[in-house]
């Protein structure tokens, strides 16, 4: 499968300058940055100079702000790790950390849920910048002194700042904020403590389309990519597994628990499911298939008893059907329950009492009919060209491009609609480069 098409040119303009909008952009923010990485390690004093250790770690708490606050420092006191509130904090910056009282726990410090360790978590760890649409690693953080405490307002992705921490103290106080990523358009995955959750999370992804999830996906490690998966939506991830190069998402699926991989291949298109399946093994595959719902399991079983280059292997078993006498209002319904499927059905199959094709007619037909229209009026030349399962693709290329439509029918032997092929999973077909390349349905 090749790579998709990349980002419109202008819709990364527009996200760059609505993140320009955002606080690290104000001036005296800027100005006003703390490198964590210059801070960890300097000694820490009480407000009349006494030392009293040396600064360990800083501690955020995700609760859902686009910029965390810091609750506290970690500092080492003697052969102890102690909590220090962000409260007891007097100077925070990159030349001295001084503390406003010498009251603090001194019992040995124990990270709790919800909380981050900046330096020792989020540090050298994967992020998703979700408004350049990639996967970095942090390289610094900063943190900057609102009028509400001191937050996490930015995230270093570059070398330099790399180079900065490896190399002399001197250095590693120099900060280079305008090449800092805002942290409201960044996602934290895969912490040394574990999942981190945001309740912004699907905020900044579910903009996302589902081939620029796919490249993340694509990018991330295993623990991140399977806590992405477990932050989008069902369906989300499921459009998502569909636009992936063949050979990620098999290892992707092989990755997962069982449980997890048939609930994602379920919520799948079929033919695009059944495209997954097939690049397992048989124990792999009869394994998933036997963790799905029954109903899913055998509508994939059939399909992918077709082979691979006919029209049953390229067909899709999501079709709307009607019967003569219904109303054109009636039919509108049947297609809002399968709005979820809206990617591969452009047509309403009109099929007589016996279940025998009549004609297919097309959404825009629909939606230009009067709401108590009968849709047998509606069925009218030119009749639709179908084929049958065992047809080859070179014969379904041929019977498309005849038809100059955006799909053909599949019948069965006797005239019933039993799939239909797009005309976007015939080209998926035709183009091979070491895998699949999925034209965007999104």
């Amino acid at each position: 499968m090749s790579r998709r098409p990349p980002l419109p040119t202008h819709a990364l303009r527009s996200r760059r300058e609505a993140r320009s909008e955002r606080l690290l952009a104000n001036r005296a923010v800027a100005d006003a940055l703390v490198s964590v990485a210059a801070i960890v390690g300097q000694r820490v004093r009480l407000h009349q100079g006494a030392e009293v250790g040396r600064l360990v770690d800083l501690v955020a708490r995700w609760e859902g702000d686009s910029y965390p606050p810091v609750t506290g420092l970690v500092v080492r006191v003697g052969r102890r790790l102690a909590f220090v509130p962000m409260d007891h904090v007097e100077t925070l910056t990159v030349d001295e950390v001084r503390l406003s009282s010498a009251r603090f726990d001194l019992r040995d410090f124990a990270q709790r849920p919800g909380e981050v360790l900046l330096a020792g978590d989020v540090i050298d760890h994967q992020v998703v910048d979700v408004d350049g649409i990639r996967v970095v690693r942090v390289s610094d953080l900063y943190l900057a002194r609102l009028a509400d405490g001191v937050r996490l307002v930015g995230g270093d992705v570059g070398l330099h700042s790399l180079v900065r921490r490896l190399g002399p103290a001197r250095w590693r106080r120099r900060s280079t904020p305008e090449r800092v990523i805002d942290w409201a358009a960044i996602q934290p995955f895969g912490t040394a403590s574990g999942p981190v959750r945001l309740r912004r999370t699907n905020e900044g992804l579910a903009r996302l389309r589902p081939s620029e999830l796919a490249d993340l996906l694509e990018e991330l490690g295993r623990p991140e990519r399977q806590e992405l998966l477990e932050a989008l939506e069902p369906e989300s991830a499921a459009d998502a597994l569909e636009e992936m190069d063949a050979t990620k998402l098999d290892a992707l699926l092989r990755d997962l628990p069982t449980d997890r991989a048939a609930d994602l291949l379920a919520d799948m298109e079929p033919d695009e499911a059944v495209d997954a399946l097939r690049l397992l093994d048989d124990t792999e595959r009869d394994g998933l298939l036997d963790a799905m719902p029954t109903s899913h399991a055998r509508r994939l079983r059939q399909l992918l008893q077709f082979p691979e280059r006919t029209a049953g292997g390229l067909m899709t078993t999501q079709i709307v059907t009607a019967r003569p006498g219904e109303s054109v209002n009636a039919i509108r319904d049947s297609l809002r329950e399968a709005a979820e499927h809206r990617a591969d059905i452009d047509c309403v199959i009109l099929v007589d009492h016996d279940g025998r094709l009549i004609d297919d007619i097309s959404v825009f037909e629909l939606f230009t009919a009067s709401p108590e229209q009968s849709v047998s009026d509606l069925a009218a030349p030119p009749w639709p060209l179908t084929v049958t399962s065992e047809v080859p693709l070179d014969d379904v290329v041929r019977h498309l491009i005849d038809s100059r439509g955006s799909s053909l029918i599949v019948v069965d032997g006797d005239g019933r609609p039993v799939g239909r092929i797009l005309a976007d999973d015939v080209v998926d077909a035709l183009v091979s480069n070491g895998g699949r390349t999925r034209m965007r349905r999104h």
